[in-house]
């Protein structure tokens, strides 16, 4: 999974809450933005997008692994300011492709935290093993984050 956002990782224990940093919804890492973009990690189709706060969106890539890209730590209470979404739920996606425009500023303002955790959500069928870049600087849509180790369930 290449990293959605440019910035400087963080271990999701030092995410100011405790929903993130006690890994309840799942594990993963979090980015400390150098910019105010989010891009797809890979190709997916979106799951699911916050539309009246805009600050987080689920995707799913073909294997059924899903990531959550949560933009701040308690955005949701800024209602969508400061934040410009570039796709709906249920559009597919390529990775690189801009899904989330947002003004770090507003959100500092409002005394909010912008460090943006990355989660595969707990619960994905079939994961068994996350191997995560834990410290440096990243690369939107160039520099890999984790690496999502996926039994493929069989159908027949």
């Amino acid at each position: 999974m290449l990293s959605p956002i440019s910035g400087t990782l963080v271990e999701l224990g030092e995410v100011p809450d405790p929903a993130f940093a006690e890994k309840q919804m799942g594990d993963g890492i979090a980015i400390q933005p150098d910019e105010g973009k989010v891009y797809a990690p890979f190709d997916a189709v979106v799951a699911h997008v916050m539309e009246k706060s805009k600050h987080a969106v689920i995707l799913e890539h073909a294997s059924g692994v899903q990531v959550l890209i949560h933009v701040g730590i308690d955005t949701v209470s800024l209602k969508g300011e400061g934040f410009a979404l570039s796709v709906r739920t249920g559009d597919q996606v390529k990775a690189g492709q801009l899904l989330i425009e947002f003004d770090p500023e507003t959100i500092r303002r409002a005394g909010l935290s912008t460090l943006t955790p990355v989660i595969i959500p707990n619960g994905i069928e079939g994961v068994l093993d996350l191997n995560i870049t834990s410290s440096g600087n990243v690369t939107a849509a160039a520099d890999r984050i984790m690496k999502v180790s996926h039994a493929v369930a069989n159908h027949a």
